[in-house]
C-alpha cells in the first residue's frame, strides 16, 4: 500500500495528498487517457538526488505529443523544478516521483481534444518493485500468453496510461501462474519486454537487448545500462532475441526504474546460467549503485541534487 506523504503538486500548486482527486467521468478514468513517468529519487552523502530527471522529462512530453496532448502549459524546466520541490516538501531522502498529464472533466466520447489537461506530481518511498532479495538471487519469470502491441495498434514509445492495460495483463497472469513476472513477445513472436521492465540477455559475454522496434518502451535505466556495458567494455548489441535464447542464455536480466538491474533465475522453470545473478549482471548493478548512491563521482550527470534547483512559483 502506498504510504500518503503531504503534498501533491497539481497544475503548479501544492495540495493535500488527500486532496489529490478527479471526478469519475474524467476522460481518463473512461478512455485512459494519460501518460505518466517514473522516477527515482536516491539517498547520497550530499542529500536526496533524482535519477535522471531531465531524460525523464523529455520522454513524458515526447509521450504527449505522440498522443497529441498539445499543450501542458508549463515547460520542461518548470516540470523539472517541481519535481526538486515535491522532494524537498515532502521532506523525503528517497522517493519514487509520479508525474502524470491527463485528460480530465469536459465532454464525454471517444474525442478527448475538448477535455482539460492536468498535470499532478507525487512522490513516496517505495522499496524494491520485485523484493530486495531479487537483486542478488534473481526472479522466476514466464513467457506470457500475451503479446506486446502490435506497432499499429498502440504506440510503445509512449509511456501512456492505456498501454498498461497490456502489463496488466501480462503481470496478473504471471502471478496467478506462481512467478514474480512475465516476458511479452513482439508481434512477431521475438522477446519484448516484461510488464514494466525492459530485458537483456547474455550469452558468450556479449549483451543483447531487444531493439526500440520490438515494441519497447526507450527505458532510461535501458539507456543507462546501454552506456555502462560500453564504459566497463562489454560488449552489447541492440538485436532481435527469439524466445528461446533466453532458455540457453548464461544470464538473463530485467532493468526499469523500479526493478533497477534484477537478475532473472528462471524462465518457464528453465534455470538461466547459475539460477542466480550472474559476473555481468553484477558488474552493471555495482558500478550503477555506486553512481546513484553517490558512492562514486557521476561522470555523466545523471543526478539532480535536491537542493541545487530553484523553487518553481506555488501557492500553498
Amino acid at each position: 500500500m502506498l504510504t500518503p506523504t503531504e503534498k501533491i503538486w497539481h497544475n503548479g500548486r501544492f495540495i493535500p495528498w488527500e486532496d489529490a482527486r478527479i471526478h469519475v467521468l474524467s476522460h481518463v478514468v473512461s478512455y485512459g487517457s494519460s501518460v505518466f513517468e517514473g522516477i527515482r529519487c536516491y539517498s547520497t552523502p550530499s542529500g536526496p538526488a533524482i535519477f535522471r530527471l531531465q531524460d525523464h522529462i523529455r520522454r513524458m512530453i515526447d509521450s504527449t505529443r505522440i498522443y497529441r496532448i498539445e499543450s501542458l502549459g508549463f515547460s520542461a524546466r518548470e516540470l523539472s523544478e517541481a519535481m526538486v520541490e515535491v522532494v524537498r516538501v515532502n521532506r523525503l531522502q528517497s522517493c519514487y516521483l509520479r508525474p502524470i498529464v491527463l485528460r480530465g472533466y469536459g465532454e464525454m466520447g471517444v474525442n478527448p481534444m475538448k477535455n482539460p489537461v492536468d498535470v499532478y506530481i507525487a512522490c513516496w518511498e517505495w522499496g524494491k518493485y520485485l523484493g530486495d532479495e531479487a537483486l542478488a538471487e534473481g526472479v522466476d519469470v514466464c513467457i506470457s500468453s500475451w503479446k506486446r502491441l502490435a506497432p499499429n495498434t498502440l504506440p510503445a514509445l509512449a509511456k501512456a496510461g492505456a498501454n498498461y492495460m497490456n502489463s496488466q495483463l501480462i503481470k496478473m497472469e504471471a502471478l496467478t501462474n506462481g512467478y514474480s513476472e512475465g516476458i511479452g513477445l513482439d508481434e512477431a513472436g521475438f522477446v519484448s519486454e516484461g510488464s514494466g521492465e525492459n530485458i537483456f540477455v547474455v550469452r558468450d559475454g556479449k549483451i543483447t537487448t531487444p531493439p526500440l522496434g520490438a515494441s519497447v518502451l526507450p527505458g532510461i535505466t535501458r539507456d543507462s545500462v546501454i552506456r555502462l556495458a560500453g564504459e566497463l567494455g562489454i560488449p552489447l548489441v541492440e538485436g532481435l532475441v527469439p524466445r528461446e535464447m533466453l532458455y540457453i542464455a548464461d544470464e538473463v536480466f530485467f532493468t526499469g526504474t523500479a526493478a533497477e538491474i534484477t537478475p532473472i533465475r528462471s524462465v518457464d522453470r528453465i534455470k538461466v546460467g547459475s539460477g542466480r545473478r550472474g559476473p555481468i549482471a553484477e558488474k552493471l548493478q555495482k558500478e550503477f549503485f555506486a553512481v546513484i548512491n553517490g558512492t562514486k563521482p557521476d561522470p555523466y550527470g545523471w543526478l539532480t541534487p535536491v537542493g541545487a534547483a530553484q523553487p518553481v512559483s506555488v501557492a500553498e
